[in-house]
């Protein structure tokens, strides 16, 4: 069992607020776009809360490190290709976005095997505000606007770039980290 902090009870909100916003996008549901716009957001901005009040509580828990970052892309994904079965993203849009995901969390994977962690970085947060903001505006305007398509491209543009910094950034920690090695290495040889 986990415990069941403030933190991870925000982490499990999101989870559940997943299948309401498919199901106001998806479903006969009465003002169907408002309600999972406002689940959406009101999901998202728990994202922020759970890992600032893990931090200042000293709340910080394995479930969380482990489910947070699950739950931001069970909430992304969803929304996304909930978005594209409504004609109202493009699949490719999507799929950038989700691969990249994917490819960044292997990253973390294989970079926590090797004791490496991967903060998230500046561009990072960058991606995910502007990301929530898409997929809100997506959701809440249709047909969208021209400003919307433009957010969307902004969006992407910030995906592709961030998952090239993650992708950049681990490999220099890890030819450092071999260095590091070799030099120990090197140095206890008599």
């Amino acid at each position: 069992m986990f415990p069941l902090n403030l933190p991870n009870a925000l982490t499990l909100l999101r989870i559940l607020a997943v299948p309401v916003v498919v199901v106001a996008l998806l479903g006969e549901t009465p003002n169907g776009d408002a309600l999972a716009a406002a689940v959406f957001a009101l999901a998202a901005l728990t994202d922020g809360l759970d890992g600032y009040f893990a931090r200042s509580r000293g709340s910080i828990t394995t479930f969380g490190k482990l489910m947070d970052p699950i739950a931001d892309k069970l909430l992304i994904v969803a929304a996304l290709v909930s978005l594209v079965s409504l004609d109202r993203l493009e699949a490719w849009v999507a799929m950038v976005i989700i691969a990249r995901e994917f490819a960044v969390t292997v990253m973390r994977a294989v970079a926590a095997e090797r004791g490496i962690v991967i903060s998230a970085s500046w561009m990072g947060k960058l991606k995910t505000v502007l990301q929530i903001a898409a997929v809100i505006a997506l959701i809440a305007t249709n047909p969208a606007p021209a400003w919307v398509d433009a957010l969307v491209y902004l969006a992407v543009a910030a995906t592709v770039i961030s998952g090239a910094d993650y992708f950049f950034g681990l490999r220099r920690r890890i030819e450092e980290e071999r260095e590091a090695r070799t030099r120990h290495v090197v140095a206890r040889k008599p």
